[in-house]
């Protein structure tokens, strides 16, 4: 069975898909701007920074940001460079399964939040009626279960 789009409907999905386009690329630039760091970086650092301890397997942090084994790893090497991160050796045969937040990390962590919350303010929830806000909470809410397996 073929399915179509009315053109009001395509319209529609064009003007969401430009939307969220336009706001990934201005809080992708302003994480570079302000903070020094890319929205992976910050990713990163967020889901180190909300864990207990400061530190995951590496596997629970790809699992995390649904992220595949070798951006994990390459990320991670990258960050080590930078001094956020560090992979520690868990368990039998000296492979390094755990990764935790430097103190290097957790102070670019804490620094980049407060100008990304108010870009996200700027951008997204200053533009929005409460009316708005909380329709498109419900409905991403909705799609988010509808979606995750």
């Amino acid at each position: 069975m073929t399915e179509s789009l009315a053109p009001d409907e395509w319209e529609f999905w064009h003007a969401w898909t430009q939307a969220q386009r336009l706001l990934a690329r201005e809080l992708d630039r302003g994480l570079q701007r302000d903070s020094g760091i890319s929205k992976a970086e910050f990713s990163v650092l967020m889901t180190l920074h909300r864990a207990p301890g400061h530190e995951l397997r590496v596997s629970e942090l790809g699992a995390s940001l649904d992220w595949e084994k070798s951006r994990v790893s390459h990320q991670l090497t990258r960050m080590e460079h930078r001094g956020f991160v560090a992979r520690t050796e868990s368990g039998t045969g000296g492979r390094r399964t755990r990764v935790g937040l430097t103190a290097e990390g957790d102070r670019a962590a804490r620094a980049a939040v407060a100008g990304h919350a108010g870009n996200i303010r700027r951008y997204f929830l200053d533009t929005l009626t409460p009316e708005q806000a909380t329709a498109i909470r419900a409905w991403s809410e909705q799609l988010a279960g509808h979606l995750e397996p």
